[in-house]
């Protein structure tokens, strides 16, 4: 009950006022200045307070509380000054202060605790400073990453482009065994209907090796034309002629001439007109221009216009000229022998197409019409592989 008269009794006591004489101008002033200062210091808590609400992150919220607290009971001290003015409230302005002042102390004991590490914050220039490098670091990761996805696009298309070669590579290999295993068979049945044929009626051991060595030659020949040009299913047609007649243009020279357009020639078609400018030239050679000192052998080709709805058509032409004084001896046109029936229905016949020879006025002509699609291999050739031993032994009966 003493303690309670003792905060609630003011009548012993006189307001501050009376020390200050009553002067209107020091009133307003220590009550103003007191006011100002409250107001301040009711506004600076409610700051802290609404960054504490905003930046729950904050490191040391209990420093600012115990801020918070100790400005607080600072601005009250003010206010009750202005109180005490008037008012004798001293024992209650002895406890408020009391309480400041407590929370006050343990602030500053809380604060020198906190100094080393609040010295050890980095500055704002550092915070700045090693901002900038983590920007710089992630720039710098950020483009690495992006070479790496690059690099990664990258190997992704070239393994998806290897993958694709690949399976092109695959793809033309296979086409290129069945191609070979279907060469090799017509090959075979060429070469056999070849062999027979060209043993039929020879008595002469050495002139049937010498004539049967000349016709696989060409064959031989015209193969390694078309495996050796750019592509493995074709030979342009100049280098075909060019390599099966390259003896005779080194021996005879400018009296060969060759003339004709570009054509791809498969390796079937490449055969089959080796074979028969391997007859045209051999006869040439022993009964025809080449057996004269001024015979001249002209070889051609062009594109026939289609008839009757027909497909394109290749014309290859041979003329053989002599001199009027010389005439063509028997054996160039012979008519019986396995070479004519080669030049005027194996040949054309395996490359469906037409051929036919003529002399007159010391001029042989031979002409070898195609169609185009079967000079590129194009046509069907279902059966092919056994098409010269069948025409050998439908027309010319042997087995």
């Amino acid at each position: 009950m003493v303690v309670l008269q003792m905060l609630t009794d003011f009548s012993p006591y006189m307001p501050h006022g009376m020390c200050l004489l009553w002067e209107p101008w020091l009133l307003l002033l220590w009550g103003g200045s007191d006011l100002l200062i409250f107001i301040s210091y009711f506004l600076i808590p409610l700051a802290l307070l609404k960054v504490l609400s905003q930046r729950p992150d904050l490191n040391h919220r209990r420093l600012v509380l115990l801020f918070v607290s100790f400005i607080a009971l600072c601005g009250l001290t003010h206010a009750v000054s202005i109180v005490t003015l008037w008012y004798p409230i001293y024992p209650l302005q002895g406890f408020l202060k009391l309480a400041t002042g407590l929370v006050s102390a343990v602030t500053a004991i809380v604060l020198f605790r906190l100094v080393p590490r609040l010295v050890s914050i980095p500055t704002p220039s550092k915070l700045q400073e090693a901002n900038e490098r983590l920007q710089q670091e992630i720039a710098s990761h950020e483009a690495t990453l992006a070479k790496l996805r690059l690099a990664q696009q990258n190997l992704e298309a070239e393994v998806e482009e290897r993958t694709a070669d690949l399976s092109r590579a695959n793809a033309k290999l296979a086409v290129t065994t069945r191609e070979a295993v279907h060469r090799s068979r017509n090959l075979i049945a060429v070469v056999s209907s070849i062999a027979r044929q060209s043993a039929r009626h020879q008595t002469d051991t050495e002139s049937f090796i010498d004539t049967l060595v000349g016709r696989f030659n060409s064959l031989a020949n015209a193969t390694a034309t078309v495996i050796e040009g750019d592509s493995n299913a074709a030979a342009d047609l100049r280098a075909v002629v060019r390599r099966q007649l390259e003896p005779v243009e080194l021996t005879y020279g400018d009296r060969v001439h060759v003339s004709g357009p570009p054509i791809d020639a498969g390796s079937e078609a490449a055969q089959q007109i080796s074979l028969a400018l391997h007859e045209l030239a051999t006869n040439s050679q022993k009964y025809g221009a080449l057996s004269t000192d001024a015979g001249t052998i002209r070889i051609s080709w062009e594109k026939a216009e289609p008839s009757d709805g027909n497909e394109d058509q290749l014309m290859i032409r041979w003329r053989e000229d002599l001199p009027k004084t010389v005439g063509l001896s028997h054996g160039a046109v012979e008519k019986g022998g396995f070479g004519s029936r080669l030049l005027l229905h194996i040949v054309p016949t395996i490359l469906q197409g037409r051929a036919r020879r003529s002399m007159a006025d010391g001029t042989l002509s031979y002409e070898l019409t195609v169609p185009l699609a079967a000079m590129a291999g194009g046509m069907n050739r279902k059966g092919d592989a056994s098409l010269a031993a069948r025409i050998a032994g439908r027309d010319f009966g042997v087995a």
